[in-house]
């Protein structure tokens, strides 16, 4: 008998996904099909697991295994690739997934834990600028793709089970988040100023450094300019030094 492929592949990928909206194939055996569900379900579970581990400690197991499976059940990926998934979980999480129990900052956790993997297997070469750095403030500055300065509502570098907050500071948190010389993904903290010069820069990748500190000093309208340009030659010396900017010659 000739069988529609197609359509059991489909009849096939609906059980697996969500069994309890959709029947089994009739011809297959029902424990077949419990396992290959339970492979499948297991796999996307474990690598979401390994990728949001703050996630997983802030949710006991009903919690989090409802989560995996609203993700499993709901979304289409449109990558086939195992290391894709986890941005595929923060699109889900942004886009189609709606519960009042969530977290607040449940999306900016995520888009957070995902940043240390992805710098990790990013494929860019670091750029290594040589020291010392003379005559900084004539010199073009761009931003490394190892790099990323990110801004958040949360403080979700401070989240843990015994630290859950459920309305947003008043000031926001910025970070730069950036890959070092052995590979090895780095954290920190940054102030707002910084993350401004570093915002600058990435909009104008051929300006130098006198340049980036005018358009600070214009925009913060600072009585004392001086200070704003020392200040930001010792900011931009030491973002240098991590070679999270490029100095180009």
């Amino acid at each position: 008998m000739k069988v529609d492929f197609n359509a059991k592949q489909r009849e096939f990928a609906a059980y697996i996904r969500n069994p309890e909206a959709n029947p089994a194939p009739a011809d297959v055996a029902e424990q077949r099909m419990a396992m290959y569900r339970e492979l499948f379900f297991n796999n996307i579970e474990n690598f979401l697991s390994s990728n949001f581990p703050v996630i997983r400690k802030l949710l006991d197991d009903q919690q989090w295994l409802a989560l995996a499976q609203d993700f499993f059940a709901n979304h289409t990926c449109e990558s086939p690739y195992f290391s894709e998934i986890p941005e595929e979980f923060i699109g889900f999480l942004q886009q189609e997934r709606s519960h009042p129990d969530d977290f607040p900052f449940l999306v900016e956790l995520a888009h957070y834990e995902w940043v240390e993997m992805a710098l990790s297997i990013a494929k860019e070469e670091l750029v290594i600028n040589p020291l010392p750095i003379a005559n900084l403030s004539t010199k073009s500055l761009q931003v490394s793709p190892l790099a990323w300065p990110l801004a958040y509502q949360y403080p979700v570098h401070k989240i843990a089970p015994n630290f859950l907050p459920l309305t947003p500071p008043e000031s926001a948190t910025f970070l730069i988040v950036y890959r070092d010389l052995y590979d090895e993904v780095v954290f920190l903290e940054i102030t707002p100023m910084t993350y401004r010069l570093l915002a600058i820069i990435q909009e104008q990748p051929t300006a130098v450094a006198s340049e980036v500190l005018a358009q600070i000093i214009a925009e913060m309208q600072h009585p004392q300019p001086q200070l704003i340009i020392d200040g930001g030659l010792q900011i931009l010396k030491g973002l240098a030094e991590k070679n999270i900017i490029t100095v180009v010659e």
